[in-house]
């Protein structure tokens, strides 16, 4: 007899009222089975059914026997559906049912029949900026909140941020040409969902009330599925000038990027007692409101938002009256604010501690790389690390690309494929304190191929899962969340995660052979054929600049303006259809210049021709093979519908990989030609190669803005600068007709872009 038989046996659900996760486990139990089974609450004894719950989970005196202080699910089942699904926590319940009933149906039962206990690989599997939820990609084209939570217990996750703004965009406002209140639409700080006295009437009483509506709805989502909530804020933010009109002596650090900004902003000076009560008051509200809240993200010296006085502001340390005297050396500068940002950090945790006495406050530590050394040296119980390593210091990643160590990775991508010994020490350190360690996870929609939907590297993910895991970690901050079910129905990285979790010394072949044959049938070969091609083309890729291979995608419209020789060629007015969704300044140098970006130079003209070389050589290759595996089973009317979404995702990674290729192409001839003119017939030659790519791509990406599949993020809500809009395919046509009227164009940057611009008036 196999599992199936028997849960098909089951003639009543006992749940317990007091988890609204049972309840949900129950009902997605029926529907999964495509019966009416009878459901009731649980009696003090009930006999014979099928029990769900949550409380201890029974000791079998099995060498798998779960510790009473460890996370663990119990399953049980006889031949009549007599039995008992027991979580220790809520948020194991749901994601355990769904991924036994939907990938070990085919069990023996015998295999369950006495009982089983079931350790959870990773306690904690968070989603981090999670980019649909609660980020700028919760204007996401038929977006579904609900079934997107619904997914995220059914993949495993834990706990989810559900801070989200209920507005496509902040409040925050500046000057003509300023790109700096796009910066406010994400990680929205507490000040935008509740008040206290000290702030009261700041921002408008309707504002607040429908974002902490959707904070609410978000929430009892959450707990519907079993999913622990928590934030994820920009603190200490800046606030309205109007703020500092009453309170002229509370004002703090200056934290917006001069650059980036028209306008000073500034925070509240957490040095202040008043200011520390204010946040204290404002967490109290919010948990007040929903005591359900477990934890606090706080990321910060970005997007409007810093600590006083800290090597990262990006005007330099700065901050308010009461926190350093003039003349002090740097040292003492680092310690004060070090101490003060950990004086925050407990103000918020003891607070929250009154309402959830489980209560955590995570800090993101790449910011403090001036302060790091008395920050992690003062962190204590309950004050957690999230981080790609705790070995570095700063933003730069100690970890490189494992096939070219001249390329800079992506936080916690595949890339980071090792695992420093150095790291444990202070994994150890932190434990021994009552904090927890928080390691970076991407396999899903923000770290890397954004703004691309559903890239299946299935075995890649598994790697990188095994690597943690056998290093000791078990908490994950898994960026950018998961993918929407209705825009991807086919996620296999998710998919083996989710077998991980319950299932981590199955081989990952065995995983993806079942999934395989549930997907693909008999056709499973095809399937997992182009799957290995993909991941051979996402190792060999280079990172020619992880801005680029990421958010900096939609930022810099790389999909929309058009690739030529000198971009200032071309008419300010034929320009503005895409210049005006920019996430830039009129005065950046990426403007007219791919190599560059405010004063960073993002990669070189000779690291961009290796870059071109790589991917032609060992990029596109196995991408073109994996498209042909799937082509002619993807077009047969009679096959899997898995094989046509797969087909059209990797035409559209095919884009994506031409469109960073070409733009390594841009940065070589271009400045190539600039500098070595005796190379300039080659450099023009295969300049022109690159645009006449670029032509053919645009054609390709009109083609599949009509497949019917959703393979990029786009905006339902009209274009902005941080996404694409649906009106794609409307602009590729003005693209193609830029890019053919000026490919003959000759090349040149003006080395003075940035400061003719910026003594120029704007329009």
């Amino acid at each position: 007899m196999k599992l199936i038989d028997a849960l098909q046996c089951i003639q009543t659900i006992h749940y317990n009222p007091d988890y609204p996760v049972t309840r949900s486990a129950a009902q997605w139990l029926c529907t999964a089975l495509n019966r009416h089974i009878g459901t009731e609450e649980i009696k003090r004894n009930p006999t014979g059914g099928f029990r769900i719950d949550i409380g201890s989970v029974p000791r079998d005196g099995s060498r798998n026997a779960a510790d009473s202080d460890k996370a663990a699910v119990f399953f049980q089942l006889d031949a009549r559906g007599n039995g008992s699904l027991i979580a220790s926590d809520p948020e194991y319940l749901f994601g355990f049912l769904c991924t036994w009933v939907e990938t070990r149906k085919h069990d023996s039962l015998s295999t369950y029949q006495k009982g089983r206990i079931f350790i959870p690989a990773f306690s904690w599997q968070r989603s981090a900026y999670d980019f649909f939820l609660t980020q700028e990609g919760r204007i996401q084209k038929n977006l579904d909140p609900e079934t997107y939570v619904l997914k995220l217990a059914r993949m495993g996750f834990t706990h989810v941020e559900v801070n989200a703004l209920d507005f496509p965009m902040g409040l925050e406002t500046g000057p003509p040409g300023e790109a700096y209140p796009m910066f406010y639409t994400y990680c929205p700080a507490l000040d935008q969902f509740v008040s206290s006295r000290l702030n009261r009437g700041v921002y408008p009483a309707y504002y607040l009330s429908r974002n902490l509506g959707r904070l609410k709805a978000n929430a009892r989502l959450a707990a519907r599925y079993g999913i622990r909530p928590g934030l994820l804020c920009f603190e200490p933010r800046s606030v309205p000038e109007s703020f500092f009109h009453r309170y002229p002596m509370l004002r703090g650090a200056r934290v917006d990027h001069p650059f980036r900004s028209f306008k000073p902003r500034y925070n509240m000076t957490t040095a202040h007692p008043a200011v520390l009560d204010h946040y204290r008051e404002m967490i109290q509200n919010l948990l007040q409101e929903v005591p359900d809240l477990e934890y606090l993200t706080i990321w910060t010296n970005d997007s409007g938002a810093g600590f006083e006085h800290t090597q990262s502001l990006y005007v330099g340390r700065n901050g308010g009256a009461y926190l350093i005297r003039e003349w002090k050396n740097q040292e003492e500068i680092a310690r004060a604010a070090g101490e003060n940002a950990l004086r925050f950090f407990r103000t918020l945790l003891e607070a929250a501690s009154e309402i959830n006495p489980h209560f955590r406050v995570i800090i993101r530590m790449e910011s403090f790389y001036g302060e790091h050394d008395v920050i992690r040296q003062g962190l204590g119980r309950q004050l957690d690390v999230e981080t790609a390593s705790l070995t570095m210091k700063g933003w730069d990643m100690p970890y490189r690309h494992p096939r070219y160590p001249d390329s800079p990775i992506n936080a916690g991508t595949v890339y980071q494929n090792r695992f420093d010994s150095e790291e444990k020490p202070f994994m150890k350190q932190i434990q021994s304190r009552g904090g927890i360690p928080h390691f970076y996870f991407t396999a899903g929609p923000y770290g890397m191929f954004l703004p691309l939907l559903g890239i299946p590297y299935p075995r890649l993910t598994h790697r990188r899962l095994k690597l943690l895991f056998r290093n000791g970690v078990r908490h994950l901050a898994h960026t950018g969340g998961t993918h929407p079910p209705e825009a991807v129905p086919f996620d296999a990285n998710h998919e083996v995660m989710r077998v991980f979790q319950y299932q981590s010394s199955e081989s990952v072949e065995k995983t993806l052979d079942r999934l395989g044959r549930k997907w693909a049938g008999a056709k499973k070969s095809v399937l997992l054929e182009a799957w290995t091609l993909t991941e051979e083309t996402v190792m060999a890729f280079p990172v020619i600049t992880p801005l680029y291979a990421s958010l900096g995608f939609n930022w810099y419209r790389l999909w929309t303006r058009p690739l030529v020789p000198n971009i200032e060629a071309i008419p300010g007015e034929e320009r503005a259809y895409y210049e005006d969704f920019m996430c830039t300044t009129p005065h950046n140098p990426n403007n007219v210049d791919l190599a560059r970006d405010v004063l960073f130079q993002l990669t070189t003209p000779e690291k961009a021709g290796r870059d071109m070389e790589r991917i032609d050589k060992h990029v596109l290759p196995p991408l073109q093979n994996a498209i042909i595996t799937l082509q002619s089973v993807a077009t047969d009317p009679n096959a899997a519908s898995v094989f046509y979404d797969q087909w059209i995702r990797l035409r559209g990674l095919r884009c994506w990989m031409i469109t960073q290729r070409n733009v390594a192409a841009w940065i070589y001839c271009v400045h190539g030609s600039i500098l070595e003119s005796a190379k300039k017939k080659f450099f023009l030659k295969t300049l022109r190669h690159a645009i006449d790519l670029e032509i053919a791509n645009s054609c390709e990406l009109m083609e599949l803005s009509d497949s019917g599949v959703a393979f990029m993020t786009q905006s339902g809500a009209g274009e902005t600068p941080l996404m694409y809009g649906d009106n794609l395919k409307e602009l590729m046509p003005r693209r193609i007709r830029l890019m053919q009227a000026h490919r003959n164009d000759e090349p040149a940057v003006d080395s003075e872009y940035l400061f003719r611009k910026s003594a120029e008036k704007i329009p």
